[in-house]
């Protein structure tokens, strides 16, 4: 009973912050706000309103595992899978953005800083605010270097109707707040039930769930040969999950974190963002680097699974 109830949880999380993103879209688009603006803010956070919705309820109920691993695994899963997929499914992968010297680096410091905080085995209020100043400062940076994604077509022809508007935002965040809820309920029972500590699951369980949005923008952006917009959709997701999802979660409660017991996955996330670095440094957008990105979440498996 849990799983269905784990499964119909992930569900409304995605689909509540998919209402979310669109019916904010459309507010903006009404009032005349830069295409720009909405894809720098409210796409670029959107795609993580599942991870934080799920951490921050994860950090309410002092599940700090379930909270860190969910950002941990999110990042192996948008860099091993997600990105992993988007090579090996795209026919030419030719960004125009120079992705090394503009937007590399932000997935590194995010990840960085995590790992400097974490040293002491508590990520605390403040470690939470330098985590927001680092996300206003990438906010910032897209702002200043016109990094605009694009928006959706239909959503700019649709009439704006205030009533369908608000409705829609109302059930959005129902159903990210009750699914973020249910999930962590839901999940903790499965970990108890098998044994399997909080950890583990928040690694596979939900850093999976919650990385189905960004695996569907980019999929969908690669299959119509826009890569720009796929890579760029994982940096941005990244820097987001560690800085905007950890941050407002260390500020409702301190995140302890074992780095000794859950030393392989946090390597294997840090060395993902590295290749990461290393593939955008040297333009290797093919499959032999989609291939090669997959073996890390083999990794990673594996090692759970042992």
């Amino acid at each position: 009973m849990d799983i269905l109830i784990f499964i119909i949880a992930m569900a409304a999380l995605i689909y509540g912050a998919d209402f979310i993103i669109e019916q904010s879209e459309k507010i903006a688009l009404h009032y005349n706000i830069s295409s720009f603006v909405i894809g720098a803010t409210l796409v670029a956070l959107g795609t993580s309103l599942p991870e934080m919705a799920v951490s921050m309820s994860a950090s309410m109920k002092g599940s700090a595992d379930i909270a860190v691993a969910n950002v941990i695994g999110s990042t192996i899963f948008n860099i091993s899978l997600v990105l992993g997929v988007v090579f090996l499914i795209a026919k030419k992968i030719n960004p125009t953005r120079d992705l090394f010297a503009k937007d590399s680096a932000w997935s590194l410091f995010p990840i960085l800083a995590f790992i400097l905080m974490g040293l002491d085995g508590k990520i605390n209020f403040v470690d939470g605010i330098l985590f927001l100043i680092l996300m206003i400062a990438y906010l910032m940076f897209l702002i200043s270097d016109n990094a605009i994604e694009e928006i959706d077509e239909d959503i700019v022809k649709e009439k704006f109707a205030w009533g369908k508007t608000a409705l829609l935002l109302v059930i959005g965040f129902v159903f990210v707040v009750a699914g973020a809820d249910f999930a962590i309920n839901s999940a903790s029972n499965i970990a108890k039930s098998f044994g399997v500590s909080e950890w583990i699951i928040g690694l596979f369980l939900i850093a999976f769930g919650t990385s189905l949005p960004e695996l569907t923008i980019s999929v969908k952006s690669a299959l119509n040969n826009n890569t720009d917009l796929a890579i760029g959709n994982i940096i941005g997701s990244n820097v987001a999950n560690f800085t905007m999802v950890l941050g407002v979660s260390s500020l409702i409660n301190p995140l302890n974190i074992d780095f000794q017991a859950n030393f392989f996955d946090i390597a294997a996330a840090f060395i993902a963002t590295l290749m990461l670095v290393f593939i955008t440094a040297n333009k290797l957008y093919n499959k032999s680097a989609g291939l090669a990105l997959m073996v890390i979440l083999a990794l990673v498996v594996q090692n759970s699974l042992a």
